[in-house]
């Protein structure tokens, strides 16, 4: 890891800007969460596209990190999710970082794919809406050809790093989440991003845990924090799990796997000593990510949380009521709620069998998100070990289903604090140790492999 600053007696914050979530975490130099503000982000339509709302983002931040000023706090990390870019201009944003489930119009979009490298240069597949940071800046240029002029462009997490310290960087975990724009294989560039110039536009390549300046002085007279504090490059939210994930033995440097489950749920399958997959199904939203040391991850995606919300279904609740009974009746999900992404895309999800009684439906959810994430697993060839973290590892009956499809595989659920937010503190203190002990997970008492086999039936009746 690259880390550069140890934290001399003082704390750390973590800003972690999700798709859903924002969260500022205080954390200890023993890696003990001491403080944590949420706030649920708004979503904007408007004209000509729709943007994340970084202004009131902005403000609740610069709130939330007044809350921790009567600590000794020594260093800021950001982590935010991917497929964002932000461009200044003299000191001051050029436009709004679009929001990636805008969807672009189809014939811009399509000319778009027209420059597009190949998968096996980039690891990014063609992708909806703006899914591709490289399909953001096409747009953006589509409405003003000049609007990129003199611009310097970010990933998402590198803008909150410079808009605390004054310094623009980029860093490859971001640059390397589908965005067309880097070559994990070459460590470079990718030859679009060249050709077009956006290459040249994109601030300093730098390490994600790097020192790259200090609170600027406004800021750390609004927030109450010193001056001295140090702000770091930061990374990308899937890229911290992995390094949260890395920090128990029994992840550590073996083959292991990580779901980070959110609004997305991304598989990341750490190599080890292994050898990467020999090809990755580009039309069934497997990807290649780039950990913070540059090297190739390959990962596999579905927008699970988002699915979950559409479903209605509270599959976070302890215990397995309702599982008997939805085995017995063969109620189920097809994918998909979000049909133009994950390991089945293009399909429209249909309900069978759906039950009235609510733990039958949560059931019926979290049989369906373990199939879901079962499929993702195996398309990057994910086996021996599988690390799951984030918002839905506390569902047991979504872990336990997941072990007992994998049953040649060893499970861990960790929720708490062994987060992304760990993780980013981990570039700062690379020799932490998560503060909770895996403990593998249990299977269910009853066979999953006649409901999986209908499962197929019906996504084969309704393909």
């Amino acid at each position: 890891m690259n880390g550069s600053s140890q934290l001399a007696q003082g704390s750390a914050i973590v800003i972690d800007i999700g798709k859903t979530l924002s969260k500022v975490s205080l954390w200890s130099r023993q890696g003990a969460c001491l403080g944590r503000e949420t706030r649920l982000n708004e979503r904007h339509d408007a004209a000509p596209y729709a943007p994340l709302d970084v202004a009131a983002t902005s403000d609740w931040l610069i709130t939330a990190l007044a809350s921790f000023a009567d600590h000794p706090v020594e260093a800021i990390i950001p982590v935010t999710h991917g497929a964002a870019v932000a461009g200044i201009r003299d000191g001051a944003l050029t436009f709004l970082p679009p929001d990636y489930e805008w969807e672009i119009p189809a014939s811009i979009l399509a000319e778009y794919r027209k420059h597009r490298d190949s998968f096996a240069e980039t690891g990014s597949p063609a992708l909806p809406c703006g899914l591709n940071i490289g399909s953001q800046l096409h747009y953006l240029e589509t409405l003003d050809p000049a609007l990129l002029d003199g611009v310097t462009l970010m990933p998402y997490a590198q803008y909150w790093a410079w808009l605390l310290s004054g310094v623009a960087t980029s860093e490859v975990t971001s640059l390397g989440c589908h965005s067309d724009l880097w070559s994990p294989q070459a460590g470079t560039f990718s030859a679009m991003a060249q050709q077009r110039g956006w290459a040249d536009r994109i601030a300093p390549l730098t390490p994600a845990g790097a020192v790259i300046g200090t609170l600027l002085p406004e800021l750390a007279a609004r927030t109450g924090l010193s001056p001295q504090v140090r702000v770091h490059a930061g990374l990308h939210d899937s890229n911290a799990a992995l390094l949260a994930a890395r920090g128990f033995a029994q992840i550590a440097d073996h083959d292991a796997t990580v779901l980070s489950t959110g609004t997305w749920f991304v598989a990341m399958r750490s190599m080890g000593q292994s050898s990467m997959p020999a090809s990755l199904p580009e039309d069934r939203d497997c990807l290649i990510n780039v950990d913070v040391d540059g090297r190739p991850v390959p990962s596999a995606r579905f927008m699970g949380g988002r699915e979950i919300e559409m479903l209605g279904a509270r599959i976070d609740r302890a215990g397995t009521d309702g599982l008997a009974d939805v085995l017995y009746s063969g109620a189920m999900v097809t994918p998909a709620q979000v049909p133009d992404c994950g390991p089945f895309p293009g399909l429209f999800s249909r309900k069978i069998n759906w039950p009235d009684d609510p733990d039958e439906q949560a059931a019926a959810v979290a049989l369906y998100t373990a199939l879901m994430a079962d499929s993702a697993l195996d398309l990057i060839g994910a086996q021996d070990r599988l690390l799951i973290e984030g918002r839905f590892a506390g569902s047991e009956m979504f872990v336990r289903a997941l072990a007992t499809l994998r049953p040649d595989t060893q499970v861990f659920a960790v929720g708490g604090e062994a987060d992304v937010s760990f993780g980013a503190l981990r570039l700062i203190l690379p020799e932490l140790s998560p503060p909770e002990v895996l403990g593998r997970v249990r299977p269910l008492d009853r066979d999953l492999c006649a409901y999986r086999d209908a499962w197929f039936d019906a996504i084969e009746a309704f393909a």
